[in-house]
């Protein structure tokens, strides 16, 4: 017995146990080793035309004796190469026909680590090989359990080519190799690994009955990628039911992406836009990443890498020759090439994106109405690095188009008329938008009141993530992104002569909201504002994630509405009710919880509007003159000096 060179068996036992981590990997190996040897022999028959042949593999089950036999027709091994290839772990034969060879011809071959065969060893406890060589009249068997060496001896071998023959090991536990030995388990392999090697991969059908000699094969793989057919020989639906089946899913993708790209990087990908998310798109199980091909041999089931994460959605496969492979083949070495594909992708998927808003309305806003959420999220993630790229695609509604609207759209029908101090903002008027849950409880807010009088246009953020992007775009072509609901807006018509009901109402909220009077309401008396950095709804989709950031409140109220001028004249206990319920219906206007004091303070203010309460405090005040306080005296005070006299009598 010869033994395996240059501590071979440690390096085997590193490759059975350690480089692979599926074991039906095994398969796909073996199958890929075929096609590389059907692949040599094609080559050589192009000079020598005895070589041509019908080339394909073979596969045979044995249940009785417990062993799968892989065989192709190909170039074949001779004895010294059955030793040097098989014998020398890592000892490629494909890498050394490639340097061999025009390096163009062996472009298409994917072995170069020489370790895949070794992944017999996974799920076989003794692996025979019989090989003959092209343009040789004798075979040989190479023999080994993967542990101590390997035999050569002489054997019989009708054609040249290969068998490999895998006498599997007995069944422990949860390792059931004997799933191996059943041909559906077989087919469900090939299909997943090898659909798409160029060969027929032939799977050996068992007799019908005793008298039954004809061998019968049954061909188990589709051949040729449906990515690399011309769209003439493309049937109507056969991208659609691709899609179904290779992700199955019962809906029609909704629409198609196929690109061929030929340059530094040779590949071609075939992507889809599903119609819906899948069930799991927004659960950590969700795996996403395209499917990566090397040559029709499936590298990775979802390659996280040739996707950026906000474009998640999309689901495909991706076919080239030229990526650095791992020797697992199962990960990927992270060169330029495959960061030049990924860049690729995004790039081509942002550019059908842009022709279908342009050429495809409905379609593109039905898209964007299951993955615009994503598409945002991309624009914002990573402060903002995609923004730019993104910026063009997103949707948000508008209040004066009734519709949804891209930001250029939004800046076409600006009006420029908004007379404020700020010089650039005569010039350019500003996007406006309200925040809120729905479309609809956003166009119930009172700060909308005066952009609807101006005929203003005003963009619904109904997603979290709406404001942070206005916030990251700072502007679009020049128009600042501003919240009618924030308070750092100057109100140059702003009504004078209210600063001391103003102070007495900031007094009765006690810390909870500043209180400025404003122009922008109309038929409100008060809205709710915030100035600073955070916004309203910036505090609650912080407090929605467990942060304790708080807004800085303004409660601004409209000194023109009847129901402020009547706070004048209240005094004491009905004026500090009356603030509660005004700066309550702040709160809900804003989706905020009202406060607890809030029904008490409705109830206390509804009692006394009865024709009763109302005859009480008539005769209370003319028995019992009012005594004022020091403090009371100080407002009404300043009250008067403000011109705002009351009951200061």
């Amino acid at each position: 017995m010869q033994q395996f060179k240059a501590q071979s068996k440690k390096l085997l036992d590193l490759v059975v146990n350690s480089i692979y981590v599926n074991r039906e990997i095994f398969l796909r190996e073996l199958i890929s080793n075929a096609s590389d040897a059907l692949d040599k022999r094609r080559f050589m028959s192009l000079t020598d035309s005895s070589l041509s042949a019908d080339f394909c593999i073979e596969i045979k089950l044995d249940k009785d004796n417990r062993s799968i036999t892989i065989s192709d027709n190909g170039v074949g091994m001779s004895e010294k190469e059955l030793e040097e290839n098989l014998g020398v772990i890592a000892a490629s034969g494909t890498e050394a026909f490639k340097k061999s060879r025009d390096a163009k011809e062996g472009e298409e071959l994917i072995g170069q680590f020489g370790v895949g065969f070794y992944s017999a060893f996974m799920v076989a406890d003794r692996v025979t090989v019989i090989s003959r060589k092209a343009g040789e009249n004798e075979a040989h068997a190479w023999i080994s359990d993967g542990v101590e060496g390997f035999d050569i001896m002489p054997a019989v071998r009708a054609d040249c080519g290969t068998d490999i023959i895998l006498t599997l090991k007995a069944d422990d536990g949860e390792d059931k190799y004997s799933d191996f030995l059943e041909s559906y388990g077989i087919r469900g392999l090939v299909k997943k690994y090898s659909d798409y090697i160029r060969y027929p991969i032939k799977l050996e059908l068992p007799p019908e009955n005793d008298s039954d000699t004809e061998k019968k094969f049954d061909v188990i793989n589709s051949m040729t990628p449906v990515w690399k057919k011309q769209k003439s020989e493309l049937g109507e639906n056969e991208l659609d039911e691709f899609y179904k089946h290779a992700y199955r899913d019962y809906r029609a993708p909704l629409f198609s992406i196929t690109s061929r790209v030929e340059g530094s990087v040779n590949y071609t990908a075939l992507l889809f836009v599903p119609s819906e998310p899948s069930y799991d798109y927004y659960t950590k199980e969700y795996k996403r990443g395209l499917s990566l091909y090397c040559n029709g041999v499936m590298i990775m089931e979802c390659c996280e890498a040739l996707v950026p994460e906000y474009l998640g959605f999309v689901r495909g496969v991706v076919d080239t020759s030229d990526l650095a492979l791992n020797i697992s083949r199962e990960t990927l070495q992270h060169d330029r090439r495959l960061k030049a594909i990924s860049q690729g992708i995004e790039k081509k998927i942002l550019s059908e994106f842009a022709k279908l808003l342009k050429n495809d309305r409905e379609k593109y806003e039905k898209m964007f109405g299951q993955f615009g959420k994503a598409l945002k999220f991309g624009a914002y993630a990573d402060f903002g690095v995609n923004k730019d790229k993104l910026k063009d695609l997103l949707l948000f509604y508008s209040d004066s188009h009734g519709k949804l609207v891209t930001l250029r759209e939004c800046v076409d029908g600006l009006k420029n008329i908004v007379p404020i101090d700020d010089a650039e903002r005569k010039t350019k008027a500003p996007i406006l938008y309200a925040c809120g849950e729905t479309t609809e409880k956003i166009s119930m807010l009172p700060q909308l009141e005066l952009a609807h009088e101006r005929g203003d246009d005003v963009l619904y953020f109904t997603e979290p993530v709406d404001e942070f992007i206005a916030r990251m775009l700072v502007s679009y072509d020049g128009h600042k992104f501003e919240n009618v609901a924030s308070g750092d807006v100057k109100d140059d018509d702003r009504p004078r002569g209210s600063e001391g009901l103003l102070r007495r109402i900031e007094a009765k909220l006690k810390g909870k909201a500043s209180v400025a009077a404003t122009s922008r309401l109309k038929s409100y008396p008060v809205c709710l504002a915030a100035k600073g950095d955070v916004s309203l709804e910036m505090e609650r989709v912080m407090s929605a994630m467990g942060n304790s950031v708080k807004a800085e409140r303004v409660l601004q109220v409209n000194v023109d509405h009847p129901a402020v001028k009547n706070l004048k004249k209240l005094e004491g206990n009905m004026f500090d009710d009356a603030v509660t319920v005004l700066y309550n219906e702040a709160l809900l206007a804003e989706g905020y919880h009202t406060e607890p004091e809030f029904l008490p303070a409705v109830n206390r203010l509804l009692g006394l509007l009865t024709p009763e309460a109302e005859d009480a405090a008539a005769n209370k005040r003319k028995r019992k003159p009012r005594t004022v306080s020091k403090t009371d005296a100080i407002e009404v005070k300043a009250e008067v000096v403000d011109g705002e006299g009351g009951d200061a009598e």
